[in-house]
């Protein structure tokens, strides 16, 4: 079955809308006026309305096409069809085919930014959106900026590699709300040494130190979509909050939007686990004053009151170089970035002889002294 779309288009012009993260409008790159998200939405609601029902009769004489096709043997199986959606773009006309996941999409026949409301209807609609606030060419700066200060990395890598993929994608997340509370058992060392006579004298001190606690957490993120990588969701963190907004599908136009892929179940051991290694980081932290400290035992318990489902925005960046791909991801909001990066084995070589050479004659000047 097809899923009936909106396109956005300026009432002024017809051309398309794009948000725009810095004025936080729907701008027309034509003609250059901007609208409220408000308003754009209170325009197209009847418009959405009018598609799901052409969308209707499109899917009913697309079904007799299908039946035909049965009969002369040129449909598709149940494994060709499965996890695929199809849709018309109510621009130029076009069919086009997504996964079963996408959300938001641009046509590429006539470039124009697409939504697809149905993947967003009954328990699938996000609740929350933080907008994109960089665009693409601040991806592109702090990719560049990245580079730098890395003495590792191949000198090659930064003259010859280029930009494969750029887009903006709003990444589905679960937050929750939830709750540590336990104790963990530490043994703790203090270390002095100095030096009698031809001897160095070591002494060490042992001690037994018991923390406990209760900590809460509001909105802990997680990516709910099986295609991004977890550790670069991770990284890109944190969020400004202050930005979350309740959700429209105004703010998807020129962006790319998948819907999640891990329900609130599945994501619930990651939640559990950060969530719990940052009540031991804080409780780690009050453990002060010692040269050594090992947690020895714990009891943490984890409890949670409730998850919202959230769109954070994305920028991936796809870059290749000696036939291999790397990949990188950016903060939509904040532009923090992340990323994987080749290394220079020579380099690697000698700054490890380096920082080996400097390690001897510290302690040589050590013993000597």
């Amino acid at each position: 079955m097809a899923t009936g779309i909106t396109t956005y288009q300026c009432p002024a012009c017809t051309g398309p809308l794009h948000f725009v993260g810095e004025s936080g409008k729907l701008e027309c790159d034509y003609c250059g006026k901007a609208y409220d998200v408000a308003e754009i939405e209170k325009l197209y609601s009847e418009k959405e309305a009018a598609s799901v029902e052409a969308q209707a009769k499109a899917d009913a004489a697309r079904e007799r096409e299908n039946a035909a096709a049965q009969e002369m043997g040129m449909s598709w199986d149940a494994q060709e069809v499965a996890g695929m959606k199809n849709y018309n773009c109510p621009s130029c006309g076009a069919e086009l085919i997504c996964d079963a996941t996408t959300a938001a999409t641009s046509c590429p026949y006539c470039g124009n930014p697409t939504i697809v409301p149905g993947q967003f209807t009954g328990g699938l609609k996000p609740e929350l959106v933080i907008p994109f606030r960089l665009d693409k060419q601040a991806a592109i700066k702090a990719l560049k900026n990245y580079y730098r200060g890395k003495k590792l990395l191949p000198k090659s890598f930064k003259d010859q590699n280029h930009i494969e993929e750029i887009q903006g994608v709003y990444v589905p997340f679960w937050l929750c709300d939830c709750e540590v509370d336990g104790s963990i058992h530490y043994h703790a060392t203090n270390t002095s040494t100095w030096r009698e006579g031809d001897y160095v004298v070591t002494q060490t001190k042992h001690y037994e130190v018991d923390r406990s606690g209760q900590i809460g957490f509001r909105q802990v993120p997680v990516d709910a979509s099986t295609k991004m990588p977890d550790a670069h969701m991770d990284a890109i963190e944190p969020y400004d909050y202050s930005d979350l907004r309740p959700f429209s599908s105004a703010y998807l136009p020129g962006f790319l939007a998948d819907k999640y892929d891990v329900n609130q179940q599945e994501s619930l051991p990651r939640i559990q686990s950060r969530a719990e290694n940052s009540a031991e980081m804080e409780m780690r932290n009050t453990v002060q004053g010692y040269s050594t400290v090992t947690a020895t035992s714990k009891n943490l318990n984890f409890s949670h009151s409730g998850m919202k489902y959230a769109l954070m925005p994305v920028w991936m960046l796809s870059t290749k170089w000696k036939d291999q791909n790397f990949l990188f991801a950016m903060n939509g909001q904040t532009g923090k970035l992340v990323g994987d990066l080749p290394i220079d084995n020579g380099k690697r070589v000698a700054w490890f002889v380096g920082t080996a050479i400097v390690s001897l004659l510290l302690q040589l000047a050590f013993w000597w002294w």
